[in-house]
């Protein structure tokens, strides 16, 4: 009798472990926010370089969660990455010169796409091209420019 209590006790440990486990997986993943909050709009905008931006990455206007990237594509033509974002109906009020960045969270954090309003009386609508952007800050560069840049001051010295 006291060995099946114990067994009982230790499946229900196991399975809130389980559980949380399973919390954790989908809150890291992203897959729970924005899913059933109502409509969204769906914006484009082309970087030239979007460093590792990955779909469903955060898109941010004054640090609040206002949508997710949905699609990124390369184009050809350009050379540049083409970043579709699905933003929630509730933002819907960004005008056309909104200007596009990607930038991380922290040192070495996930990167998202924030999108800073202008100025303009006009809005995006459903569909539109975000033709303001700036490429993602990568740290390899940023060590490369200070590398080279130590290297040429000790060569003149």
């Amino acid at each position: 009798m006291e060995r099946s209590r114990l067994d009982v006790w230790v499946g229900v440990f196991v399975l809130g472990g389980l559980a949380a486990l399973l919390i954790l997986a989908l809150k890291v993943g992203n897959a729970g926010d924005m899913l059933g909050r109502g409509d969204t709009y769906t914006l484009t905008a082309q970087f030239e370089n979007i460093g590792g931006l990955k779909p469903k990455a955060a898109v941010r206007s004054a640090g609040v969660v206002v949508g997710r990237v949905a699609t990124i594509d390369y184009d050809p033509e350009t050379f540049n990455a083409i970043v579709v974002f699905k933003i929630d109906q509730r933002f819907s009020r960004f005008p056309v010169d909104t200007f596009a960045s990607v930038y991380t969270t922290g040192l070495l954090g996930e990167q998202y796409v924030a999108l800073a309003p202008g100025g303009d009386e006009k809005l995006l609508v459903d569909g539109a091209r975000i033709t303001k952007t700036q490429k993602a800050v990568v740290l390899e560069d940023l060590i490369g420019q200070f590398l080279t840049s130590r290297a040429g001051e000790s060569s003149t010295q």
